[in-house]
């Protein structure tokens, strides 16, 4: 990871960041307490003071939350530090967490269920912890998405070999919103997968936004790296489906996909008009409708952001945006349409076949009582709708300039306002230079464009299988028999005698091997050898990873003499995952601020095997049958055999990977 400790203009904003999620829950945590107080007291005096209380720590939440909002919002710092006159694009910010500590809770599971000492595997835990502390500041580049990938794959493997399906861990994981910026804290292992991925989307915007849009290349890459961010959302939305925090809801998730979409569509037309945009008939038709489609995405994301639940927790700077992008690019389709008009009559040369075709694909509809034709070969038709073209630019430019205006974030941006304006110019430059008698006889109202496009944008799945990844605990064995969800006896030693030059038994499997075909009267059977067991050791050397010719060579290579062998024999296991719920509803922030009030998350006790009771919390079944705004997490049954199923760090991730 970066260093965190640099003073780059990124690490300042993620420093920030911190420190309002700190003074944030501080104000949760009273606002919580307020509440409790205010509805477990009846004297009247001590109500009114509680209610005062009340009011000043809601007015201290507003005030960081528009601070945080500040920081959303400060796209500047992300742009490529090359001079540029475009609209900046938008980035998503980090989510930031605090340590977590593994060493405990691997080392007494490791003890307990693998029956093999921790302290042997403190190496492996600290370079996971490791790997996880980088991943808190990673590089803005392909290794920084890299190293967060190798972690994401990393957490599958860890949470086959230590997360059982039947208990908690006692590990407590806290991610901070991006939006809110309160905590939310759970000792589920899929919180920290969902967030993980939250951060490799916001890792590719931030990639996206640095790029250079002034040469082919970087915008190229620009919108490569959107299509990746909306591809890793959209497969955070559809894998993770009940995630307990505002910035990870589906609601939420869906608008991030339109915005990066939106955003990669916007880089494309400036990759069209990069070399300059040639003042030729069918050239502008085609940006005509390129730049329209700019705006029509636009518009719907800004729709989007207005809808409910994701309203309350955008950055309102963001949705204005969207809105100042929408009218601007709407604004540029009325000007080429109207340059086409204005400065493109039609010649004794052309073809006009060609012509009428393609300006009839513009528009739904022309005006009542003209066609295309007529409008192409009648110049002042063609003047006056080319001004009502401008006019409607200009509407559209001065709608912008408004919206600009008026949120205080968006005028600090010079930019933008330069764009705008600049844009606005050209557009009243345009008009002033038509004739402008006929301006009172012109009743003519410009038709809506309709938007085309010839380039597809779509999302781009992550692409996990690129990243190669080794399992830190490989030493523990095969996953597809040594994971949390199975369940053995202790390792026995059995002293084995050749008889004859007969073991008693034959071998099976891959790895580790499996006894097979034992002979009940061997010598092996009458010490405690059972049909099936594993066999984990020989002679004192570990063979978990050694296949059946290379363990039989072990067993053979000590001619007549006995030779002691550890095994195992798998337990069926029939327990089942408790269900656990807890309230999804647009009231989210107080039912989190409770939980995180009620967790003390620096005096856990590490040593502590059964899990946390906690408010809003509640166990049993019937909890599926209550009303949909409470969600649960399914069961997942742990009984089926031990050899046939095979486990990969994407098991719980492709079938029961909702977060309560």
């Amino acid at each position: 990871g970066c260093n965190p400790l640099a003073e780059t203009g990124r690490s300042k904003l993620q420093n920030q960041r911190a420190v309002l999620n700190q003074q944030i829950l501080r104000a949760v945590r009273m606002r919580a307490g307020a509440e409790n107080l205010l509805r477990a007291t009846t004297n009247n005096k001590v109500r009114e003071q509680v209610l005062l209380e009340l009011s000043f720590v809601n007015s201290d939440l507003q005030i960081l939350k528009e601070e945080l909002e500040g920081l959303n919002i400060s796209v500047e710092v992300y742009q490529n530090t090359e001079e540029t006159f475009s609209i900046p694009l938008v980035p998503l910010g980090l989510k930031e967490t605090k340590e977590v500590d593994f060493t405990l809770p691997l080392k007494d599971f490791i003890l307990e269920h693998y029956s093999e000492d921790g302290s042997e595997y403190e190496d492996e835990i600290a370079d996971l912890m490791d790997l996880r502390q980088a991943c808190r500041t990673p590089s803005r580049d392909e290794a920084g998405i890299e190293m967060l990938m190798s972690y994401f794959l990393q957490l599958g493997y860890v949470e086959n070999r230590f997360f059982p399906p039947t208990r908690h861990m006692g590990v407590l994981f806290t991610w901070y919103d991006s939006f809110t910026g309160v905590p939310v804290c759970q000792q589920n292992l899929l919180l920290e997968k969902a967030s993980v991925l939250f951060n490799i989307g916001a890792l590719y915007t931030q990639i996206g936004t640095r790029c250079n849009r002034q040469t082919q290349a970087g915008l190229e890459n620009a919108v490569d790296a959107f299509q990746r961010a909306a591809g890793v959302l959209s497969y955070l939305k559809e894998t993770f489906t009940h995630t307990p925090s505002y910035d990870m809801s589906p609601a939420m998730l869906n608008v991030l996909v339109k915005m990066m979409l939106a955003q990669a569509r916007e880089c494309v037309f400036e990759q069209m008009g990069l070399p300059g945009i040639r003042n030729e008939f069918f050239t502008l038709v085609k940006m005509t409708q390129e730049v329209a489609k700019v705006g029509e995405v636009y518009m719907l994301v800004n729709t989007a952001m207005n809808q409910e639940p994701v309203k309350e927790n955008i950055p309102y700077s963001w949705s204005k945006l969207a809105q100042i992008k929408s009218d601007h690019y709407k604004a540029l389709a009325h000007y080429f349409i109207a340059t086409i008009l204005c400065d493109h009559e039609l010649q004794s040369g052309d073809d006009e076949d060609q012509q009428e075709k393609a300006f009839s694909k513009l528009y739904d509809h022309v005006p009542e009582g003209v066609t295309v034709l007529t409008i192409l070969k009648d110049k002042v038709q063609r003047k006056q709708l080319g001004k009502a073209h401008l006019r409607k630019a200009i509407v559209y430019h001065e709608e912008a300039l408004r919206v600009c205006g008026l949120c205080k974030k968006l005028r600090n941006i010079d930019v933008l306002q330069e764009v705008l304006t600049a844009a606005h110019k050209r557009s009243l430059l345009k008009y002033a230079q038509q004739e402008t008698e006929d301006d009172f006889l012109s009743l003519i109202q410009a038709p809506d464009i309709l938007p085309k496009t010839e380039h597809k944008i779509e999302t781009i799945a992550p692409q996990f299988s690129k990243v190669k990844v080794k399992d830190f605990f490989h030493r523990l064995g095969p996953l597809t028999v040594f994971s949390a969800k199975q369940r053995w006896t202790a390792p026995r030693t059995i002293r084995i005698l050749h008889q004859a030059g007969e073991l008693g038994f034959s071998l099976k499997g891959g790895s580790p091997v499996q006894i097979y075909g034992l002979d009940p009267l061997c010598s092996a059977a009458l010490l405690g050898l059972k049909e099936g067991d594993y066999i984990v050791s020989v002679g004192g050397e570990d063979c978990k990873w050694l296949g059946v010719n290379e363990v039989l060579e072990k067993l053979k290579s000590v001619g007549e003499q006995p030779i002691e062998v550890a095994v195992i024999s798998c337990q069926d296991t029939t327990a089942s995952m408790h269900s656990k719920s807890a309230t999804y509803s647009v009231g989210m922030q107080k039912t989190y601020s409770l939980i995180c009030l009620a967790m003390e998350e620096d005096k856990i006790d590490q040593t502590k095997k059964a899990p946390l009771k906690l408010p809003f919390l509640s166990w049993g079944i019937k909890n599926r049958q209550k009303a949909a705004s409470t969600l649960c997490l399914p069961s997942a049954v742990a009984g089926s055999s031990p050899i046939k199923k095979k486990l990969s760090p994407f098991t719980l991730l492709n079938t029961e990977s909702s977060l309560y």
